[in-house]
């Protein structure tokens, strides 16, 4: 029986245009009234993720910045973060590449320029941001660094691939087209949901993940059902179990109805 519902946001349960369907927030609530956890677990930062499990009424921990941050209330349960070494590696590398870096210090964004790049991740996240010189920011506790190019997805994949032989210390993932993530190697999705699972006491098969990029491949592989949206790329789906349909058909209603709550009746 599943216990615990570890679920992406951004293309799995809200779709492009921020808006939850009802089917949506229906599910959630009766999951929540069968006793069921549902956790967020996700790319965005911890302030941004918090709007999210408020407006979804959810009382569980959110995890955070690809799996960096668990937080239960203002309660750290989990965190991992980059030195500031690995912090400073990357900025260099970006101002070699010309390419924006989005950096979360302390759960504040910080960009160099104000420009279009953080003008509309700010938007569509709902969130504020600090403009400041890097050089100028102690890097005490960064949570992550994201490369954006909006123009070119190529570029991401290209870099995607590239990296993890330039940064071999380092979590790199592409989490959308055009945003590539750099994080502590134990600030993955799988290390958030393994960490629930043991603080919570439940099992791997009592666990259903699901979501549509690839950085969700690794929140799939913590789960005993991997579940791809009908959205989600072919890296996802080829290591999912079952492919639902997509976010904009409420495939996470129909998987949950089909593995969990008709399950439950």
């Amino acid at each position: 029986m599943i216990k615990f519902i570890a679920t992406d946001i951004d293309g799995t349960i809200l779709p492009l245009n921020g808006k939850f369907s009802e089917g949506v927030k229906s599910c959630i609530s009766s999951l929540q009234e069968n006793g069921i956890k549902v956790v967020l677990v996700t790319g965005r930062m911890n302030k941004a993720a918090l709007l999210v499990r408020d407006e979804l009424n959810l009382k569980t921990p959110v995890v955070s910045y690809q799996g960096g941050l668990v937080n239960d209330g203002g309660n750290i349960l989990y965190e991992r973060y980059l030195s500031e070494i690995q912090a400073r590696k990357i900025i260099n590398w970006a101002k070699e590449e010309k390419i924006h870096i989005n950096l979360y210090n302390n759960d504040t964004l910080y960009s160099e320029l104000d420009n279009e790049e953080v003008q509309k991740y700010a938007e569509v996240q709902r969130i504020d941001y600090v403009v400041k010189p890097f050089d100028e920011i102690e890097l005490n506790r960064v949570n992550k660094i994201l490369a954006i190019d909006y123009t070119n997805a190529e570029r991401i994949s290209q870099y995607e691939k590239e990296l993890p032989n330039i940064f071999p210390e380092l979590y790199i993932i592409k989490s959308t087209p055009h945003f590539l993530e750099f994080s502590n190697p134990e600030g993955s999705k799988y290390c958030a949901v393994k960490f629930l699972q043991e603080y919570w006491g439940i099992k791997e098969e009592e666990t259903l993940t699901i979501g549509d990029q690839n950085n969700d491949i690794a929140l799939l592989q913590a789960g005993g059902v991997k579940v791809a949206m009908g959205n989600a790329t072919e890296e996802l789906k080829s290591v999912a179990d079952y492919i639902t349909d997509s976010v904009y058909n409420d495939g996470f209603v129909k998987v949950i109805d089909k593995f969990v709550l008709s399950a439950n009746k």
